[in-house]
């Protein structure tokens, strides 16, 4: 445990980038040491990128040279129930130190921090005591684990309380006040190499949750209309190519209409510009053709240079359009999001798009093999080489059919088990692409299995008309085809769509975040 008279030893601020531990010190690193826990609870917001809210985070120390280092984090929401508490302990503990052995950086100590607002009647004080029974049992897991937890932090309105100060009567019974944002030395070294603290992640959820305004009416009509238009035509093996191109082409325009906005200061002022460019039925269309895995992956091809800032924006716009009985068609336009944030080196938005997305659907393969990755820091280079050879592939065969010669015709979908193959193969060498392009087989055939939709189930529309059908039902899809995930599962258990802002033992969407090595 750490007395606070003394040192907790320096702390490099490389780490705040989230880069890999240098093996030799540089001339030209910019060191912070933080010496007391008010350094370190003013230092958390830096080692994540967001100010976290009803959070367990734990952050990873390696011994360099007789100096701590910061290295890999992990952050997990608070359950609300407290019978949840020692399994989530367990969750997050293992998940630090597995994560850190992957890149044979094990982790010598750790320091656990909990942030919590007060509820009705509470102070800060009163979460401080609260949280205590977490706190033990995150040393507890810890301990099995070899790695001692040093110095444990309460944040909570405004102010930090130690779990590990010895010193009887050293610390305020109230808490001692945080420091003013921005005011610490870590601040000024953080400014100085260009990160900030991006708010909190409430404020970066709000971007991609769905609309609660009169608008989402609108929203949830034209979503009615166009499922009955489009659903029936992607069910069909002859139409369901023309829907595919129409959704892409309709994606392409709004992307290039995105693009040509003029420029305007704050994030939501931007996603109002946004949502003012995009029609009801232009991301009606655009939400239910992307149900389509084919589609989908196709989709994902935009994901750098200048299409990816805009194509971002869109994958995020269409996000807030799934209202209503439409929660689950945004594992979709989340998933591209989390892919464009991951791709274009935002980690932070990547990693909460993609828990989103799970927590719209559980069972949303791409999402889940993305998030993996992410968490993993894996490099998305791989991801996206083999997606421009897919591209290149595609492209080329449909300019050598436009020209009239009898050739094979390419797959529709980046690989034989689609984007997640990629993935989860790691996507390393292209070999993808050029499988695609020699094997044979019925194009008709690959069709069919790709219209299963985002991942082998195609997502009939779930809004009024659809209902109406069936009264107090939704509708399903045909016989050949099964169920969509969120419906009935073996045994008759049934699951719900979350709404990606965390519950239980998980972070938003039931994801645990794991940042990499520092």
């Amino acid at each position: 445990m750490t007395n606070h008279s003394e040192t907790t030893g320096p702390f490099e601020n490389g780490d705040i980038a989230g880069r890999e531990p240098l093996n030799e010190g540089s001339a030209h690193d910019t060191q912070v040491t933080l010496r007391t826990p008010s350094e370190l609870a003013d230092a958390l917001p830096y080692l994540l990128g967001y100010r976290p809210e009803d959070s367990i985070v734990l952050v990873a120390l390696h011994d360099r040279g007789g100096r701590g280092r910061f290295g890999g984090r992990a952050r997990l929401g608070i359950p609300v129930g407290n019978e949840d508490w020692e399994a989530a302990a367990r969750q997050l503990a293992r998940g630090l130190v597995t994560g850190s052995e992957r890149r044979g950086t094990r982790p010598e100590q750790v320091v656990a921090y909990v942030c919590q607002e007060p509820g009705q009647g509470e102070g800060g004080r009163d979460v401080m005591l609260r949280l205590g029974p977490l706190v033990e049992l995150l040393r507890s897991e810890c301990s099995d684990l070899d790695v001692p937890v040093i110095e444990a932090l309460c944040i909570s309105d405004g102010r930090f309380w130690s779990y590990s100060c010895p010193i009887e009567g050293c610390c305020p019974d109230d808490g001692t006040p945080m420091g003013l944002p921005g005011t610490s030395v870590l601040a000024a070294a953080a400014t100085y190499a260009g990160i900030q603290v991006r708010g909190t992640l409430r404020e970066l959820r709000a971007r991609l949750l769905p609309w609660e305004t009169s608008a989402a009416l609108d929203q949830e009509s034209a979503l009615d209309a166009a499922g009955m238009a489009l659903v029936p035509r992607i069910l069909d093996d002859a139409a369901r190519v023309s829907v595919a191109e129409e959704t892409l082409d309709l994606a392409e325009r709004i992307i290039g209409r995105f693009a040509a906005a003029s420029p305007v200061s704050g994030t939501h002022p931007a996603d109002l510009r946004d949502d003012e460019l995009l029609a009801h039925d232009e991301a009606a269309t655009l939400i239910l053709g992307l149900q389509d895995r084919t589609t989908r992956d196709r989709a994902a091809a935009w994901m750098e240079g200048d299409a990816a800032g805009p194509a971002l924006r869109l994958w995020r716009a269409l996000a807030r359009r799934c209202v209503g009985p439409y929660s689950e068609h945004a594992a979709a336009p989340l998933t591209l999001a989390g892919w464009v944030a991951w791709s274009t080196g935002d980690e932070l938005e990547a990693r909460e798009a993609l828990a989103m997305a799970l927590g719209a659907d559980p069972d949303y393969l791409f999402a889940r093999l993305l998030h993996q990755a992410c968490n993993e820091g894996l490099d998305p280079e791989s991801i996206r080489r083999c997606l421009r050879a897919e591209r290149a592939v595609r492209t080329q065969t449909e300019d050598t059919e436009q020209a009239g010669s009898a050739v094979q015709a390419a797959p529709d979908t980046p690989s034989e088990d689609g984007a997640e193959g990629l993935v989860a193969g790691g996507g390393t060498d292209g070999r993808s692409a050029e499988r695609a392009s020699r094997t044979g087989g019925s194009r008709r055939r690959r069709r069919t299995r790709a219209a299963e939709g985002g991942d082998g189930t195609l997502r009939p529309p779930r809004g009024k008309d659809a209902r109406r059908r069936t009264a107090g039902s939704h509708p399903q899809a045909p016989a050949a085809a099964p169920s969509r995930p969120g419906g009935a599962k073996p045994g008759g258990r049934r699951t719900r769509a979350g709404d990606g802002t965390g519950r239980g033992t998980a972070a938003a969407g039931g994801q645990r975040e794991t940042e990499g090595e520092g």
